[in-house]
Protein backbone atom coordinates (compact mmCIF):
# COMPACT_ATOMS: atom_id res chain seq x y z
CA UNK A 1 0.00 0.00 0.00
CA UNK A 2 2.82 2.38 0.84
CA UNK A 3 4.57 1.60 -2.44
CA UNK A 4 1.36 2.18 -4.42
CA UNK A 5 0.65 5.51 -2.69
CA UNK A 6 4.35 6.47 -2.78
CA UNK A 7 4.65 7.20 0.94
CA UNK A 8 7.19 5.95 3.42
CA UNK A 9 6.29 3.24 5.90
CA UNK A 10 7.49 5.41 8.79
CA UNK A 11 5.27 8.25 7.60
CA UNK A 12 2.24 5.95 7.45
CA UNK A 13 2.76 4.63 10.99
CA UNK A 14 3.33 8.17 12.29
CA UNK A 15 0.03 9.26 10.74
CA UNK A 16 -1.89 6.23 12.06
CA UNK A 17 -0.72 6.83 15.62
CA UNK A 18 -1.22 10.57 15.58
CA UNK A 19 -3.92 11.74 18.05
CA UNK A 20 -6.65 14.17 17.02
CA UNK A 21 -5.86 17.80 17.78
CA UNK A 22 -7.45 19.81 20.54
CA UNK A 23 -9.41 21.71 17.86
CA UNK A 24 -10.92 18.47 16.59
CA UNK A 25 -11.97 17.45 20.10
CA UNK A 26 -13.55 20.88 20.63
CA UNK A 27 -15.37 20.66 17.30
CA UNK A 28 -16.83 17.29 18.28
CA UNK A 29 -17.98 18.68 21.63
CA UNK A 30 -19.48 21.76 19.97
CA UNK A 31 -21.20 19.69 17.28
CA UNK A 32 -22.81 17.53 19.95
CA UNK A 33 -24.34 20.61 21.57
CA UNK A 34 -25.43 21.94 18.17
CA UNK A 35 -27.27 18.68 17.49
CA UNK A 36 -29.07 18.96 20.85
CA UNK A 37 -30.16 22.57 20.24
CA UNK A 38 -31.24 21.74 16.70
CA UNK A 39 -33.36 18.86 17.95
CA UNK A 40 -34.87 20.97 20.76
CA UNK A 41 -35.93 23.58 18.20
CA UNK A 42 -37.58 20.87 16.09
CA UNK A 43 -35.08 21.46 13.31
CA UNK A 44 -35.80 25.17 12.84
CA UNK A 45 -32.56 26.82 13.99
CA UNK A 46 -30.22 28.05 11.27
CA UNK A 47 -26.57 28.99 11.73
CA UNK A 48 -27.26 32.57 12.84
CA UNK A 49 -29.71 31.79 15.61
CA UNK A 50 -27.73 28.70 16.57
CA UNK A 51 -24.66 30.90 17.13
CA UNK A 52 -26.75 33.24 19.29
CA UNK A 53 -27.96 30.38 21.49
CA UNK A 54 -24.41 29.05 21.86
CA UNK A 55 -23.22 32.54 22.81
CA UNK A 56 -25.88 32.64 25.53
CA UNK A 57 -24.27 29.49 26.97
CA UNK A 58 -20.81 31.07 26.98
CA UNK A 59 -19.48 29.57 23.73
CA UNK A 60 -17.15 31.77 21.68
CA UNK A 61 -17.61 29.96 18.36
CA UNK A 62 -17.86 32.27 15.35
CA UNK A 63 -20.78 32.25 12.93
CA UNK A 64 -18.62 30.76 10.16
CA UNK A 65 -17.49 27.92 12.42
CA UNK A 66 -21.05 27.09 13.47
CA UNK A 67 -22.24 27.21 9.85
CA UNK A 68 -19.40 24.93 8.73
CA UNK A 69 -20.09 22.35 11.45
CA UNK A 70 -23.80 22.35 10.68
CA UNK A 71 -23.15 22.00 6.96
CA UNK A 72 -20.79 19.06 7.43
CA UNK A 73 -23.38 17.34 9.67
CA UNK A 74 -26.25 18.06 7.28
CA UNK A 75 -28.10 20.39 9.67
CA UNK A 76 -30.02 23.40 8.41
CA UNK A 77 -32.82 25.69 9.49
CA UNK A 78 -36.36 25.64 8.16
CA UNK A 79 -36.26 27.26 4.67
CA UNK A 80 -38.33 30.32 3.84
CA UNK A 81 -40.98 29.66 1.16
CA UNK A 82 -41.14 31.97 -1.85
CA UNK A 83 -44.45 33.67 -2.52
CA UNK A 84 -45.77 36.07 -5.07
CA UNK A 85 -47.03 39.47 -4.02
CA UNK A 86 -50.71 40.34 -3.96
CA UNK A 87 -52.47 43.56 -4.67
CA UNK A 88 -54.42 45.12 -1.85
CA UNK A 89 -57.92 46.52 -2.20
CA UNK A 90 -58.64 50.19 -1.53
CA UNK A 91 -59.92 50.90 1.96
CA UNK A 92 -61.08 54.05 3.66
CA UNK A 93 -58.71 55.64 6.16
CA UNK A 94 -60.01 57.11 9.43
CA UNK A 95 -59.69 60.91 9.64
CA UNK A 96 -56.24 62.13 10.72
CA UNK A 97 -54.59 58.73 10.25
CA UNK A 98 -51.61 58.24 7.94
CA UNK A 99 -48.48 56.10 7.66
CA UNK A 100 -46.30 57.52 10.44
CA UNK A 101 -43.65 54.81 10.17
CA UNK A 102 -42.93 55.16 6.44
CA UNK A 103 -41.20 51.73 6.59
CA UNK A 104 -38.74 52.98 9.22
CA UNK A 105 -38.80 49.93 11.50
CA UNK A 106 -35.78 50.98 13.57
CA UNK A 107 -36.58 52.00 17.16
CA UNK A 108 -33.94 53.44 19.49
CA UNK A 109 -36.04 53.05 22.63
CA UNK A 110 -38.76 50.67 23.84
CA UNK A 111 -42.41 51.70 23.71
CA UNK A 112 -41.95 54.12 20.81
CA UNK A 113 -43.00 52.00 17.80
CA UNK A 114 -45.39 49.06 17.87
CA UNK A 115 -46.81 47.06 14.96
CA UNK A 116 -49.88 44.84 14.87
CA UNK A 117 -51.49 42.49 12.39
CA UNK A 118 -53.64 39.35 12.04
CA UNK A 119 -52.75 35.96 10.57
CA UNK A 120 -54.64 32.71 10.20
CA UNK A 121 -53.66 29.19 11.29
CA UNK A 122 -55.40 26.17 9.76
CA UNK A 123 -56.69 23.32 11.91
CA UNK A 124 -58.97 20.33 11.34
CA UNK A 125 -61.74 22.23 13.17
CA UNK A 126 -61.36 25.36 11.05
CA UNK A 127 -59.23 28.48 11.04
CA UNK A 128 -57.70 30.05 14.15
CA UNK A 129 -56.86 33.75 13.91
CA UNK A 130 -53.93 35.29 15.79
CA UNK A 131 -53.41 39.00 16.43
CA UNK A 132 -50.16 40.28 17.95
CA UNK A 133 -48.61 43.57 19.04
CA UNK A 134 -44.84 43.66 18.47
CA UNK A 135 -42.38 46.20 19.92
CA UNK A 136 -39.90 47.17 17.19
CA UNK A 137 -37.14 47.96 19.70
CA UNK A 138 -37.10 44.69 21.63
CA UNK A 139 -38.91 42.48 19.06
CA UNK A 140 -40.99 41.18 22.00
CA UNK A 141 -44.59 40.16 21.44
CA UNK A 142 -46.18 42.42 24.06
CA UNK A 143 -49.78 41.49 23.34
CA UNK A 144 -51.54 38.67 21.56
CA UNK A 145 -55.01 37.24 21.17
CA UNK A 146 -56.50 34.22 19.39
CA UNK A 147 -60.05 33.52 18.27
CA UNK A 148 -62.01 31.48 15.73
CA UNK A 149 -63.28 34.70 14.14
CA UNK A 150 -61.23 37.79 13.27
CA UNK A 151 -63.23 40.61 14.77
CA UNK A 152 -62.38 43.90 16.44
CA UNK A 153 -62.73 42.41 19.94
CA UNK A 154 -59.82 40.05 19.25
CA UNK A 155 -57.70 42.99 18.10
CA UNK A 156 -58.66 45.05 21.14
CA UNK A 157 -57.66 42.21 23.51
CA UNK A 158 -54.20 42.06 21.96
CA UNK A 159 -53.72 45.83 22.23
CA UNK A 160 -55.04 45.85 25.81
CA UNK A 161 -52.50 43.19 26.79
CA UNK A 162 -49.70 45.34 25.36
CA UNK A 163 -50.99 48.47 27.13
CA UNK A 164 -51.15 46.62 30.48
CA UNK A 165 -47.43 45.79 30.15
CA UNK A 166 -46.52 49.35 29.21
CA UNK A 167 -44.05 51.00 31.59
CA UNK A 168 -44.13 54.66 30.49
CA UNK A 169 -46.80 57.17 29.52
CA UNK A 170 -45.32 58.71 26.35
CA UNK A 171 -47.12 58.35 23.06
CA UNK A 172 -46.50 55.17 21.08
CA UNK A 173 -47.00 54.76 17.34
CA UNK A 174 -49.10 51.65 16.67
CA UNK A 175 -48.92 50.64 13.01
CA UNK A 176 -51.32 48.28 11.22
CA UNK A 177 -52.77 47.61 7.80
CA UNK A 178 -56.17 48.92 6.68
CA UNK A 179 -58.23 45.96 7.86
CA UNK A 180 -61.77 46.66 8.98
CA UNK A 181 -60.89 45.68 12.57
CA UNK A 182 -58.27 48.46 12.74
CA UNK A 183 -60.57 51.02 11.10
CA UNK A 184 -63.42 50.32 13.53
CA UNK A 185 -64.61 53.05 15.86
CA UNK A 186 -63.97 50.99 19.01
CA UNK A 187 -60.34 50.43 18.01
CA UNK A 188 -59.74 54.08 17.13
CA UNK A 189 -61.32 55.32 20.36
CA UNK A 190 -59.27 52.91 22.48
CA UNK A 191 -56.02 54.07 20.88
CA UNK A 192 -56.90 57.73 21.41
CA UNK A 193 -57.81 57.13 25.06
CA UNK A 194 -54.52 55.36 25.81
CA UNK A 195 -51.99 57.64 24.12
CA UNK A 196 -51.46 55.44 21.05
CA UNK A 197 -50.94 57.12 17.68
CA UNK A 198 -52.67 55.17 14.91
CA UNK A 199 -50.55 54.54 11.81
CA UNK A 200 -51.72 52.59 8.76
CA UNK A 201 -50.11 51.12 5.67
CA UNK A 202 -50.74 52.52 2.22
CA UNK A 203 -53.20 50.74 -0.05
CA UNK A 204 -51.68 47.63 -1.63
CA UNK A 205 -48.30 48.01 0.11
CA UNK A 206 -47.81 44.96 2.34
CA UNK A 207 -44.19 45.97 2.84
CA UNK A 208 -45.37 48.86 5.01
CA UNK A 209 -45.99 46.32 7.78
CA UNK A 210 -43.07 44.01 6.96
CA UNK A 211 -41.88 43.80 10.57
CA UNK A 212 -45.09 42.15 11.74
CA UNK A 213 -45.29 39.95 8.65
CA UNK A 214 -41.72 38.87 9.38
CA UNK A 215 -42.72 37.53 12.78
CA UNK A 216 -45.66 35.64 11.30
CA UNK A 217 -43.35 34.13 8.70
CA UNK A 218 -40.96 33.01 11.42
CA UNK A 219 -43.78 31.53 13.50
CA UNK A 220 -45.14 29.54 10.57
CA UNK A 221 -41.78 28.31 9.30
CA UNK A 222 -40.59 27.20 12.72
CA UNK A 223 -43.83 25.84 14.12
CA UNK A 224 -47.13 26.02 12.19
CA UNK A 225 -46.01 24.53 8.85
CA UNK A 226 -44.39 21.63 10.71
CA UNK A 227 -47.51 20.71 12.66
CA UNK A 228 -50.98 19.35 11.93
CA UNK A 229 -53.47 20.69 14.45
CA UNK A 230 -56.46 18.47 15.13
CA UNK A 231 -58.29 21.08 17.18
CA UNK A 232 -58.36 24.82 17.74
CA UNK A 233 -57.22 24.29 21.34
CA UNK A 234 -54.15 22.36 20.15
CA UNK A 235 -53.20 25.25 17.88
CA UNK A 236 -53.74 27.77 20.69
CA UNK A 237 -51.51 25.81 23.06
CA UNK A 238 -48.74 25.45 20.48
CA UNK A 239 -48.76 29.14 19.49
CA UNK A 240 -48.75 30.13 23.17
CA UNK A 241 -45.76 27.85 23.79
CA UNK A 242 -43.88 29.34 20.84
CA UNK A 243 -44.46 32.98 21.86
CA UNK A 244 -43.89 32.70 25.61
CA UNK A 245 -41.32 29.88 25.78
CA UNK A 246 -39.34 30.32 22.57
CA UNK A 247 -39.61 33.72 20.87
CA UNK A 248 -39.90 36.13 23.82
CA UNK A 249 -37.18 34.43 25.93
CA UNK A 250 -34.85 34.56 22.92
CA UNK A 251 -35.49 38.28 22.43
CA UNK A 252 -34.90 38.95 26.15
CA UNK A 253 -31.54 37.16 25.96
CA UNK A 254 -30.63 39.25 22.93
CA UNK A 255 -31.49 42.44 24.81
CA UNK A 256 -29.37 41.28 27.76
CA UNK A 257 -26.40 40.72 25.44
CA UNK A 258 -26.82 44.17 23.91
CA UNK A 259 -27.03 45.82 27.35
CA UNK A 260 -23.91 43.96 28.49
CA UNK A 261 -22.03 44.98 25.37
CA UNK A 262 -23.09 48.62 25.75
CA UNK A 263 -22.12 48.73 29.42
CA UNK A 264 -18.70 47.29 28.56
CA UNK A 265 -18.08 49.85 25.83
CA UNK A 266 -19.26 52.74 28.02
CA UNK A 267 -16.82 51.98 30.86
CA UNK A 268 -13.96 54.54 31.01
CA UNK A 269 -10.57 53.20 30.01
CA UNK A 270 -7.66 53.45 32.43
CA UNK A 271 -4.48 54.95 30.97
CA UNK A 272 -1.34 53.97 32.85
CA UNK A 273 1.33 56.67 33.28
Amino acid sequence: MCRCLRVSASGYYDWSQRLPSARQFDNERLLGRIRELHEDSRGTLGAGRMQEDLADEGETASLNRVARLMSVDGLQGWPRPKRRGQRGRPALTPPGVRNWLERDFAALEPETKWVTDITEIKTSEGKLYLCIVLDLFSQLVLGWSMHGRQDRQMVLRAVQMAVWQRQGSDQVILHSDRGSQFRSGDYQRYLAANGLVCSMSAVGHCGDNAACEGFFGLLKRERVYRMKYATLDAARADVFEYIERSHNPRMRRRLARQDQKFSTLSQPSVISG
